[in-house]
């Protein structure tokens, strides 16, 4: 292993306004995957709560905050309740393909309609083709984008639905970013099928665990993710199940590492 692999150089960002927390700062501590080793450090690094952005591994870093907990269920004691069944049963006609990390346009326009719907303004809106080429390929590590279309007519793929960046780490899968057709009319729970897919697919390939990255207790866009249990919390001493009392208490936050500049 190179010398870059076994004592990676972090860094830390400048604050800025934080995504989730009104009145906030937002700071991240990160560093570089490169190498033939670059697999293997990410995947160290999932396991103390880093999250993959094309090259970098970052974690947050906030002075005097630790909202962000990372989560990952266990795939397999996931159960599906009544309603997550229900989902599962409705989308089973979906295609679904897990594809070399490569845009397409096709993507990329469903990535724009599901930007405009459900995050408009935000701080992907201005992303241009090429910034979503850049998400996609730029990966030094095992990934993919699984894709999700309806079914093929007369040997006619179907339109694409969904779509899901993934790494496979050495111990489960982890959801960089997924986007999908937000007309809750036709496909209703779509994004919740996802997630469960990936479950369900992790299981398949005797995967322990799927990533969700970052929980923020009190947070609307982050509640989704408690629905899928067992589920675990990464905290001082460890990951451990997520309870009933987690959510409404404070969850503690892992030691920082040490900040190398």
């Amino acid at each position: 292993m190179t010398a870059l692999s076994r004592f990676p150089r972090f860094f830390v960002t400048s604050p800025s306004p934080c995504p989730y927390l009104p009145g906030k700062q937002e700071r991240k501590i990160f560093t570089e995957l490169a190498g033939q080793h670059a697999g293997e450090l990410n995947d160290a690094l999932g396991r103390i709560g880093f999250r993959r952005s094309q090259s970098v591994a970052y974690r947050p870093s906030c002075a005097g905050c630790t909202a962000c907990v990372s989560v990952r269920v266990v795939a397999d004691q996931f159960e599906p309740n009544a309603t997550q069944r229900k989902l599962l049963k409705r989308h089973s006609d979906l295609e679904i393909t897990a594809c070399k990390p490569w845009a397409t346009e096709e993507q990329f326009e469903l990535l724009q309609r599901y930007l405009a719907t459900r995050h408009p303004g935000g701080g992907m809106a201005a992303m241009d083709e090429s910034d979503y080429a850049d998400m996609v390929e730029q990966s030094p590590v095992s990934s993919y984008v699984i894709e999700y279309r309806e079914p093929s007519i007369n040997g006619e793929r179907g339109k694409l639905l969904g779509a899901c960046i993934t790494d496979q780490q050495a111990d489960g899968l982890s959801m960089i970013y997924s986007f999908f057709d937000a007309d809750e009319e036709s496909r209703p729970g779509l994004g919740n099928f996802i997630i469960m897919e990936h479950i369900m697919r992790s299981r398949a390939a005797r995967l322990a665990y799927v990533y969700l990255g970052y929980w923020v207790k009190g947070s609307q866009r982050m509640a989704y993710k408690t629905r899928y249990r067992p589920i675990e919390v990464l905290g001082p001493n460890g990951w451990s199940l997520l309870t009933d009392e987690d959510q409404t208490y404070e969850m503690p936050m892992p030691a920082r590492v040490s900040e190398a500049a």
